[in-house]
């Protein structure tokens, strides 16, 4: 197998979907074929001291990734010289990128000083998010025109690269992201959260920006909170929308509904998935941002928990319509506190749902399945 240098700037313990699903998948390759060029982060050298790949830490941040400005080319001239030495020194075949901006830049150009192919992952919001400037796209398509392969998250984004960025199919893989099914599992034994006894528990794991709707719950909850007094929203998760998620929840008066419980580790998050009523992620679509995938619905199924997720984007593909979850018009209120309503209404359907899930993401989505499929893609 040729020597792959997984190039991306989120990654543990950095948290981020994306960043889990590489260490998840390359972590799992032979020792030997692969190393790891990934962003600087607090608390790296815990993670790094248990990996048996090479890990090479580098501040790949930058507030501009357009190549007109000064600041932009000298972040991306300071990148390929660290992404050369470190390919260099690695003994590196290929390069496989975490993004096509800002790393596929930086990988492109390695291959015209060095020759070393690179491909390029997608993940729906970012090529979408690249359509609305002129240099981004233009330079976005140089990138992708270049790539060996580009390796999309869901089906979703393969539809975004075929029907607005013209690529053939034969350049594109779908790939979707999995679930450690051994780590997040039912497991009743594990004690509730704080503040969760006695309550009716909706979780929502994420990071606080508005594609990911947890405002549209918030204001979904003073009807839900009128049918089911005891209800609490527990939201993890940091991120810039959260001082407005605060302030809407003081305005609508359900402030003590809502729980904002920040980042936190696998432990205890697993610990709220397997405790809460009803997993939710109510996407939707806000300008070009769109949520790719959705990997959090994977980690609730596999706690043996239902799920609800807007009806947009590549969500409808981590679950069953109807069988392990249910699919919302996550753009009003009102439909999510109709759905939510009918959902709790119903525990019997709720159990049947979560047992399905589990099964579900057992069968398609488990790590060490998706990761042989992967060697087997890029051998």
């Amino acid at each position: 197998m040729k020597k792959i240098l997984l190039f991306s700037e989120i990654f543990p313990p950095t948290h981020g979907g994306s960043g889990r699903w590489f260490s998840e998948i390359y972590g799992r390759f032979p020792s030997e074929s692969v190393a790891f060029l990934v962003g600087a982060s607090d608390g790296a050298d815990a993670y790094d001291s248990q990996s048996k790949h090479p890990v090479h830490r580098y501040n790949l941040s930058s507030g501009e990734w357009g190549v007109r400005s000064l600041a932009g080319a000298k972040f991306y001239w300071r990148t390929w010289r660290k992404l050369r030495n470190t390919a260099r020194q690695e003994g590196i075949h290929q390069v496989h990128c975490g993004r096509v901006l800002p790393e596929g830049v930086a990988a492109l150009m390695l291959r015209i000083s060095d020759r070393i192919p690179y491909s390029c992952y997608v993940h729906g919001e970012d090529v979408e998010t690249a359509l609305t400037s002129r240099e981004l796209t233009w330079l976005t398509r140089l990138v992708m025109r270049h790539a060996e392969q580009i390796i999309c998250n869901s089906e979703n984004s393969f539809r975004i690269l075929r029907d607005k960025w013209g690529l053939s199919d034969d350049k594109v893989i779908v790939m979707t992201p999995g679930v450690d099914v051994d780590h997040f599992r039912p497991d009743p034994a594990t004690p509730k959260p704080a503040g969760w006894e006695g309550n009716i528990n909706i979780l929502t794991v994420g990071r606080l920006q508005r594609r990911k709707g947890q405002d549209m719950m918030i204001r979904a909850l003073p009807d839900l909170a009128g049918q089911f007094p005891n209800i609490n929203y527990a939201v993890i998760g940091g991120g810039e929308e959260r001082p407005a998620l605060e302030r809407l929840a003081n305005d609508l008066g359900i402030a003590r509904h809502v729980q904002f419980m920040g980042e936190v580790d696998d432990a205890r998050m697993a610990a709220c998935y397997r405790h809460c009523d009803l997993f939710a992620l109510p996407n939707r679509r806000v300008g070009n941002d769109d949520e790719g995938f959705g990997m959090v619905l994977l980690e609730a199924q596999a706690c043996g928990r239902p799920v609800l997720a807007g009806a947009s984007g590549g969500t409808r593909e981590t679950l069953e319509e109807g069988v392990t979850g249910v699919l919302v018009d996550c753009t009003n209120p009102e439909s999510i506190a109709q759905a939510v309503a009918e959902l709790l209404r119903n525990p019997d359907r709720l159990k049947t749902m979560g047992r399905a899930g589990r099964k579900h993401v057992e069968s398609r989505f488990s790590w060490e399945t998706l990761a042989v499929n992967a060697r087997e893609l890029f051998t």
